[in-house]
């Protein structure tokens, strides 16, 4: 289990290679990153015994930006028949897991090996039971099988408190009829990744003040007022009539880089199209002057060098607020909903 592998956007594979590379360097985990561009996956193949596991262990999964999830084991090959005889072979040198995932690659083919890992799943599950390879046990490693085809399969395992909260990173959220756009759910995915569930009644509450900079037509406005919320909705643009109606919005028509509100407000949400050393310093001023108390914003990224311009303006950020003397808890990851960009959280400490 001397491989470490990353699923990712597709496209994006360049970035995930710098981002595990650069760890592994901090770490002292000799190896090298590998991919195929638009397959949706790096490995990084580690050099020394147990480097992958040192890798996992010294390294926050929450932390990371561009991989959606990762598992360190190796590549398989199937048979045509009795794959379940050949996994539980390889399977005697891993340790009894506790859970259990199928996943496929976020492509064509990945999406064409979905119906296949729904049948094969049942069966495979008896039998690992039945084989004592797979308890429910929370506290075990999860068993993750990712299949780039029927024939061959990465066997690898991950902490479940140290990995993505869903199969492959992607939620399986449901696009709102009521919502003027589908990037509302960009918004929910944001919440769901930076927010624990049991906390959403307390720092999402009804009643909360809060700014949607770049609103129209209102995806995100829609789910600040579908918890409740008092919005108000900047943009030169025509907000939803059915946003409008509900009576806590309020649209106030202007460049959200110029906006300020009269008083803090709760939440400043932001997802304007604009270049991100911009949007960073619209975040440092919001949160360093204390405008708001948390903050989701969108950074577009530029073409070439993606993942070192994000660390650049994250940094920036980080310290630009530690200059004002303000400590934030601050989180940045490319969402499944996200396309060419990624979504940072912000919170006052």
């Amino acid at each position: 289990m001397n491989c470490l592998l990353l699923h990712c956007r597709p496209g994006f594979e360049g970035e995930v290679c710098a981002e595990i590379s650069e760890h592994a360097g901090r770490l002292g985990v000799a190896g090298y990153a590998k991919a195929k561009p638009s397959s949706a996956y790096v490995e990084f193949v580690c050099s020394e015994p147990n480097g992958a596991e040192r890798l996992m262990r010294g390294v926050r999964f929450a932390e990371l930006i561009f991989p959606r999830q990762w598992a360190r084991g190796e590549f398989v090959e199937l048979p045509e028949s009795d794959r379940i005889s050949v996994l539980l072979d390889r399977l005697a040198g891993y340790p009894v897991c506790g859970s259990l995932w199928l996943e496929v690659l976020d492509t064509n083919e990945g999406k064409e090996l979905s119906t296949f890992c729904r049948k094969f799943e049942a069966p495979l599950r008896k039998a690992l039971g039945k084989a004592g390879r797979l308890v429910d046990d929370p506290l075990k490693p999860r068993l993750l099988l990712t299949f780039r085809s029927g024939r061959e399969v990465f066997l690898g395992q991950a902490e479940a408190g140290n990995s993505a909260q869903w199969p492959m990173g992607i939620p399986r959220l449901k696009f709102p009829r009521e919502a003027p756009s589908r990037s509302t759910l960009k918004l929910e995915e944001a919440w769901h990744q930076f927010i624990p569930r049991d906390q959403w009644d307390e720092r999402l509450a009804p009643a909360m003040t809060s700014v949607d900079l770049g609103a129209a037509p209102g995806g995100w406005t829609w789910q600040l007022v579908n918890r409740h919320m008092k919005v108000t909705a900047v943009d030169n643009g025509p907000m939803a009539e059915s946003l409008m109606e509900s009576g806590l919005v309020e649209h106030i028509r202007a460049d959200g880089f110029v906006f300020r509100p009269r008083r803090p407000v709760d939440w400043m949400v932001c997802d304007i199209v604009e270049k991100p050393a911009r949007t960073a310093a619209l975040i440092e001023t919001w949160v360093g002057e204390g405008l708001c108390r948390e903050a989701v914003v969108n950074l577009k990224l530029p073409m070439k060098q993606r993942y070192a311009e994000v660390r650049r303006l994250l940094e920036r950020i980080e310290d630009g607020l530690a200059a004002r003397g303000v400590r934030v808890l601050l989180a940045c990851k490319q969402l499944y909903h996200d396309r060419e960009e990624v979504t940072c959280h912000l919170r006052r400490l």
